[in-house]
């Protein structure tokens, strides 16, 4: 082993003192590898600043490392130039993505106007009764008249096993038609009782008869509308509301015009505010995971152009019936949306930038070769037929002879098109009625309307 000895080195006997751990070394000497006091590195000791005589410092020799092989300058170790864009990529992702978010959510607020609103009706149910000066409870046996031209099979009532209040909340809840008015030959007369709330003679009366094997409506459930008590011509609704759970239930919250100013439906228009089908979210055309929002509108019943007029939202790991939402609607002349819990989760928006008969591609003629007419350009205003007095509907129906529920699939135990889809619906109910035992009922918590004034 060779040692180095170097002038610079301060003389041992001097520092000696200086060392605590002087173990192993004789008088006068030090061991080299003993760690030096905090006072040898002081603020301005010479190990900081290079020099040998400052403060008695000492610098370390390696005995087994020449000074030759270790070079005078320590390593250095030069940084990648693409190594930055590490850094730099994440970032510009990052800011772009809020400065998106940002634009976004500056259009969609930017789009939505604020007016001024006067109150027209705030019912939160809390005094255990349905106001009869605002609230009508409708009462028909189904068919395809103005409200049931879908052929739903549900008899509305106003009974109280159909529509109550419970604990301040409104309750809709369908249930089976009495079995001994479907097994025996009946005639269901409405008009007769005085109790029916349509003008449609099919939406009054309805029969059993076992020969050809047609029924009564074989479920009966409630429809509730606000036409003598709460309308609005632009302004704004919301229902608070948790609709129900159950195969082949159709919830819908929507509105009808007080009237038909531009003739038979759809030519006055429709809103429908929201709808949903009460199977779950394995439906395929979306079940109780998916509430859509529509306009109604054309000339003829046969030339509805809704297409041009509906979209949907789906719920985010979760199904509409699980909780209560806010479903709600803003309607002005120059716009119309629809929305779920706040104006920003928008499911629908119309704006009345062009007139409706321009948008529909309608036939020259009816299916008579009766020549279609423009019911609406004699107003001069893009949002007709949506210019009128509307009212709120609230309502829970069963099936349907729309399409609303596609033939052949998901188990769907009727046929549109046959003539005993009812029976055939209520054969199948022990396997449809078990689904509703839970949560088979809309279940009202406050309804709102504004007129924009």
């Amino acid at each position: 082993m060779r040692k180095f000895s170097s002038p610079s080195v301060p003389d041992h006997s001097r520092t000696t003192s200086a060392f605590s751990d002087n173990s192993s070394v004789g008088p006068g000497q030090r061991n080299p590898f003993a760690t030096p006091p905090a006072s040898v590195f002081g603020a301005t000791s010479a190990f900081q600043h290079g020099s040998d005589s400052s403060a008695g410092a000492q610098y370390f020799r390696s005995r087994r490392i020449r000074k030759d092989d270790v070079g005078h300058e320590p390593p250095k170790f030069k940084k990648d130039p693409k190594e930055k864009w590490l850094c730099i990529i994440p970032m510009l992702g990052l800011l772009t993505g809020v400065a998106i978010t940002g634009v976004l959510i500056y259009l969609k607020i930017g789009r939505i106007v604020s007016h001024q609103y006067c109150p027209v009706l705030d019912d939160d149910f809390s005094t255990g009764t349905l106001n009869p000066s605002i609230w009508t409870m409708e009462q028909e046996v189904g068919g395809f008249g103005r409200c049931d031209r879908n052929g739903q099979f549900d008899q509305t009532t106003a009974d109280a096993e159909n529509v109550f209040i419970k604990d301040g909340q409104l309750y809709l809840k369908p249930t089976l038609q009495d079995e001994s008015l479907i097994t025996a030959n009946t005639v269901i007369n409405l008009t007769a009782t005085g109790l029916c709330t349509s003008d449609v003679w099919s939406s009054c009366v309805a029969s059993t008869n076992i020969t050809n094997g047609t029924i009564i409506p074989p479920a009966k459930s409630a429809r509730l509308n606000t036409k003598i008590g709460a309308t609005i011509k632009y302004g704004r609704v919301e229902v608070k509301a948790k609709i129900p759970k159950g195969d082949w239930l159709w919830p819908a919250i929507w509105m009808l015009p007080v009237t038909d100013t531009y003739g038979a439906w759809p030519a006055s228009g429709e809103i429908d505010i929201m709808e949903s089908r009460g199977n779950n979210h394995t439906y395929s055309l979306g079940g109780n995971d998916l509430v859509s929002s529509t306009l109604h509108w054309g000339p003829d019943a046969a030339n509805d152009a809704y297409i041009h007029t509906t979209n949907f939202k789906n719920s985010l790991h979760s199904e509409y019936g699980d909780q209560f939402h806010t479903y709600g609607l803003e309607w002005s002349e120059k716009y119309l949306f629809t929305f779920v819990d706040t104006r920003l989760l928008q499911v629908f928006y119309n704006t009345f930038s062009k007139p409706f008969w321009n948008q529909g591609g309608f036939p020259y003629t009816d299916a008579n070769g009766t020549r279609f007419v423009d019911p609406w350009s004699q107003t001069g205003r893009p949002q007709t037929p949506f210019d009128q007095e509307f009212y709120l509907i609230l309502n829970v129906a069963v099936g349907g002879q729309n399409g609303w529920f596609k033939d052949g699939e998901d188990g769907k135990p009727w046929i549109d098109n046959s003539a005993t889809a009812r029976k055939d619906f209520w054969n199948a109910r022990d396997k449809w009625y078990p689904t509703w035992s839970e949560n088979g009922q809309m279940i009202v918590d406050r309804v709102q309307m504004w007129q924009q004034c």
